[in-house]
């Protein structure tokens, strides 16, 4: 688990694909992220993990809109129906497709945000959860 300071307080947070219980059964936050990055064959899994400097920006944006860390337990969702039009990291989107099978494929927003800015590597899933 690492740690982040933003706004004044102390986050604990995970770049892993798993289920992490809010710290004093605190209300947590959870983002899926999906890489920019495309293989030569397409989109698919790779490696990625957001900075601390991405989780920084993930706690403020949710700071901002609405998020209470000192609500007792719950989590709190970064969707990509509700937010991917109004936040995106430099290397990473907003996806729902881990918590929704039915959620919009991901790749055309993977494909376009690669042909706006080329990177090399794979897409790859990161969840995090504050």
């Amino acid at each position: 688990m690492r740690r982040l300071y933003a706004d004044g307080r102390e986050f604990a947070w995970t770049g892993q694909i798993c289920h992490q219980a809010g710290e004093r059964d605190r209300h947590a936050l959870q983002a899926d992220l999906l890489s920019k990055t495309v293989l030569p064959w397409g989109c698919a899994a790779d490696d990625s993990h957001p900075t601390p400097k991405d989780v920084r920006t993930v706690i403020d944006y949710a700071l901002a809109h609405g998020w209470d860390p000192d609500l007792l337990r719950g989590t709190s969702f970064l969707s990509e129906s509700e937010h991917a039009s109004a936040f995106e990291l430099a290397d990473l989107l907003l996806t729902d497709r881990l918590r929704d099978g039915k959620a919009p494929d991901p790749s055309t927003r993977v494909l376009r945000a690669f042909d706006e800015n080329p990177r090399p590597y794979g897409a790859g899933l990161a969840h995090s959860r504050v």
